[in-house]
């Protein structure tokens, strides 16, 4: 419901390939690979070969909270935050929890997840298992599709093991996270599959008013894909590509932070290392011809400091961050910035600058969708943001208003560039584009009527390339309204998202129209910790076009779920 945070396509998560699942925020986008760092537990989830992410990784009733901080106002971060970040932390093991769960919905919908924790003294562990299989929907016009169109869906499971511990002044924390998923693409042959698992170990000390934090994790992942040729009647279809992508990673960093009632800094440094290959099988007229190999390793390694200084009513924050990224160079990433409070209101502006060196996905790799072909680049350059913004703040006795504007200036924006577009194919490369500029204005305000709560947002982004043409895959304006009515056992929520017309491709010649997404959600306790719980996606049904290949493409259906939730201990 956040304006201005989207994935590369306005597909759902539910059937979109995980390579377009990418996240952008405020309009800075135009490929699938994230613009946006997302963390877990503060580890990456951004996938290490391609930058997006895999959001069937994510138990959502696991969740304790999501924090959401747009732009690269920081330097505690470095590549792909570029228009922003999200955390999302796992809610805390609890003394002998257990969790059941089994929700079902139409088009042959299932979800069972269960969980268990326990906490006791200094210890504390965790573990949580989730699957979802669905029979999927058509991607295409329903009365237009052919015998080679199948629903497209997907399948899969997903656990954690989290083990922790913590005193007043120390606290260390491992988790163990993997998936296994499987997507049906759209058509008979294509398909995709992915297996992953991530181990990772997190540490602070508090000692005195200095805090030390380490953090590192192992990421092991292979990814394989099915590619073919569909005839314009949509009767027939040919096999042209298998991939297989098996990527590794590991990363880790640690920073020394120092607070007193005045001052606060930060120092600190992190690396990364990416290794991974696509080999590519071609097939012609049935047959497999030589097999193509591209990829290689990505190393990084940074150095970042911050500081925030507090006199009165002001707070005055300014920061770098050196980031040695190998055969993408070297990036110097300053920024600075101040606020203002006095009782109700509070001012901010910023300003700052950030990067993005672009993924092995995008340096190696070739994707395909449908007729509709993305080429890989060797030669791709890092991607660069000069960023300003400003805000003004005010919270009322029942009600929150925030406003504020941005301009980003970015050079050697990667895209999708069109090389042929015929009404039988679309072939295009990623390139380094013309300088973009986006210009944008946020407004948000939230207010409480008793036991309704309400949230309006608005965000404009003019997202421009200097040559004028619109970024591809980008409105220029959203919104969104939620109302929530909480008493006693019940929950009931009422949700809508619009958004403008936005464009395909880099052209400008393949409109999206604008549409509107009603979402409703609802909770009831029924019995001690047994809840039922309700939800529905695009409730009105509204017919959505969400991309060409060139073959137009479609977005959800109405979507139901009825699920029952026990929450218990022992």
């Amino acid at each position: 419901m956040v304006p201005g945070f989207t994935l590369f396509r306005r597909n759902s998560s539910q059937v979109a390939n995980p390579t377009t699942q990418g996240v952008s925020l405020r309009g800075v986008g135009s490929t699938g690979a994230s613009r946006s760092l997302v963390l877990w537990d503060g580890v990456p989830l951004n996938d290490p070969f391609g930058g997006w992410i895999y959001w069937t990784r994510v138990p959502a009733e696991e969740i304790d909270r999501v924090e959401v901080s747009r732009g690269a106002a920081t330097s505690l971060f470095g590549d792909r935050t570029m228009s922003g970040s999200l955390a999302l932390f796992t809610r805390p093991a609890a003394p002998w929890r257990y969790t059941l769960g089994l929700e079902g919905g139409n088009r042959g919908t299932w979800q069972p997840s269960a969980g268990l924790s326990h906490a006791k003294g200094k210890w504390g562990a965790s573990s949580f298992f989730r699957a979802f299989d669905t029979d999927g929907y058509l991607i295409v016009p329903e009365e237009r599709a052919g015998t080679v169109d199948r629903p497209a869906g997907v399948r899969f499971v997903a656990g954690a093991v989290k083990l922790d511990y913590g005193t007043a002044r120390e606290r260390f924390s491992t988790k163990l996270d993997i998936l296994a998923e499987e997507r049906a693409n759209g058509t008979v042959i294509q398909r995709n599959s992915t297996s992953l698992g991530t181990l990772s170990g997190n540490y602070a000390r508090e000692v005195g008013n200095l805090q030390l934090g380490l953090i590192g994790y192992h990421t092991r992942q292979q990814y394989h894909q099915s590619f073919s040729f569909v005839a314009a009647s949509r009767n027939f279809e040919r096999l042209t590509t298998l991939q297989s992508v098996p990527s590794t990673a590991w990363g880790g960093g640690g920073f020394l932070q120092k607070r007193t009632s005045r001052v606060k800094w930060t120092v600190g440094a992190d690396a990364q290392s990416v290794d991974g290959v696509s080999r590519e099988t071609p097939f012609t007229n049935g047959l497999p011809t030589e097999q193509r190999l591209g990829g290689g390793t990505q190393n990084q390694g940074a150095i970042f400091g911050q500081g925030t200084f507090t006199v009165k009513d002001w707070q005055i924050f300014a920061g770098s961050r050196g980031q040695f990224a190998g055969s993408a160079g070297n990036f110097y990433a300053p920024n600075a910035g101040l606020a203002w409070a006095k009782g109700r209101w509070r001012a901010r502006a910023s300003a700052y600058r950030a990067f993005r060196a672009p993924t092995l996905n995008e340096l190696y790799r070739e994707f395909r969708a449908g007729n509709a072909i993305t080429q890989a680049n060797a030669d791709l350059r890092t991607e660069k943001l000069w960023a300003s913004e400003a805000g003004l703040d005010f919270r009322g006795e029942t009600y929150t208003v925030r406003v504020g504007g941005y301009w980003n200036e970015i050079s050697d924006l990667i895209a999708n560039v069109t090389l042929v577009n015929t009404p039988a194919q679309i072939i295009r490369q990623r390139q380094n584009t013309a300088a973009a500029t986006v210009r944008g204005l946020e407004a948000e305000f939230e207010k409480n009527f008793g036991p309704i709560r309400t949230e309006f947002s608005y965000l404009m982004a003019d997202s421009r390339f200097s040559t004028r043409e619109r970024l591809p895959q980008i409105p220029r304006h959203q919104g969104s309204a939620q109302a929530t009515w909480s008493k006693g056992g019940t929950l009931l929520t009422f949700g809508i998202r619009a958004s403008s017309l936005q464009f395909e491709d880099d052209r400008n010649t393949l409109p999206l129209p604008g549409y509107s997404w009603l979402v409703l959600s609802g909770r009831q306790k029924l019995w001690k910790g047994l809840i039922a719980t309700f939800g529905m996606e695009n409730a009105a049904n509204r017919l959505i076009l969400t991309g060409f290949t060139p073959f137009p493409q479609t977005g959800a259906p109405r979507l139901f779920r009825l699920g029952l939730r026990y929450e218990g201990g022992l």
